[in-house]
Parts: structure tokens; C-alpha cells; sequence
């Protein structure tokens, strides 16, 4: 019977150690437990739109009274200013959850004052980022929140 000398054992650990690391690496992007999702589904296409997002966060930012949104015990508020007639307002509100995008959703904006209320019941707790995308008389405004709900 022939010894093992140094090499041999480096080139046997080595191997077992690549052998383990190739193994989870596969594991986990095989397993759909750990689903390698996108932050945003279509990037690029949402790419080419962000000059009009940003002109439409210019006109937001310029506005004498701002949106206001906000978390309060019932959920998150979002406040229009009084000056536009909140009967006109329309658009959405997306609501995005960064550590899990099956929690994202949206709303249209239907008013019956200024105030738009998400309630509890719709989120869970954590960080959500919050667009409103919204428009008056044709002209579009949109802002962005982020937020941490506390459900507890």
C-alpha cells in the first residue's frame, strides 16, 4: 500500500471543496424557493420611459402644495393638494415591496375627498416603495415615498 503525500491530499481537498460549492449552486438555482426574480419586469422598456417620469416629478416638485403620503395606524395615506379638485384627479398608485415582488400591487386612484387611504389589511409589514402616478386638466404629476408599515 502506497502512502498519500501532501499534494495529493491538497488536490483531494480542493476538489471536495469545489464539489460542495458547485453542489448548492445549483441547488439553490434549481429550487424555486429562491426565486432569482427581476426588481422590475421589463427593464429596458422602463428604461425608455424615464425622461417622461422625470418631467413628471418636476412638475410634482414645482407644485406650492405637494402630495403628501404617509403611515399612520390605519394604513398609508396619501393627501392631494386642496387646490386641484379632487373629482378630476385619476391615475395609479403602485405599490412595490423590494424584498418580495409577489407583494407588489396597484390601485387606480378613485377619490371621494382629498385623501386616498391603503388600508392595514393590504400590506405587510416592512418597506414598501410608493409611486403615484396622477393627473389633472391632462397634465401628469407623479411621486415617490418610501415607507416602512408596521403591522403590528
Amino acid at each position: 500500500m502506497k502512502k498519500m503525500n501532501w499534494g495529493t491530499g491538497i488536490v483531494i481537498a480542493f476538489g471536495t471543496f469545489m464539489a460542495f460549492i458547485l453542489f448548492f449552486v445549483f441547488l439553490v438555482q434549481s429550487d424555486q424557493k429562491y426565486d432569482n426574480e427581476l426588481v422590475i419586469e421589463n427593464y429596458y422598456k422602463y428604461e425608455t420611459g424615464l425622461q417622461k417620469q422625470l418631467d413628471k416629478e418636476n412638475l410634482a416638485e414645482k407644485l406650492n402644495k405637494k402630495v403628501a403620503i404617509w403611515t399612520d395606524f390605519e394604513g398609508i395615506k396619501i393627501s392631494f393638494p386642496a387646490e386641484f379638485d379632487y373629482k378630476n384627479i385619476t391615475g395609479k398608485v403602485s405599490l412595490y415591496r423590494p424584498s418580495d415582488q409577489k407583494l407588489d400591487f396597484e390601485i387606480p386612484i378613485s377619490l371621494s375627498s382629498q385623501d386616498l387611504l391603503i388600508p392595514k389589511s393590504q400590506l405587510a409589514g416592512g418597506r414598501w416603495d410608493i409611486i403615484v402616478e396622477w393627473n389633472f386638466n391632462n397634465v401628469g404629476y407623479l411621486n415617490k415615498e418610501k415607507l416602512t408599515v408596521d403591522t403590528e
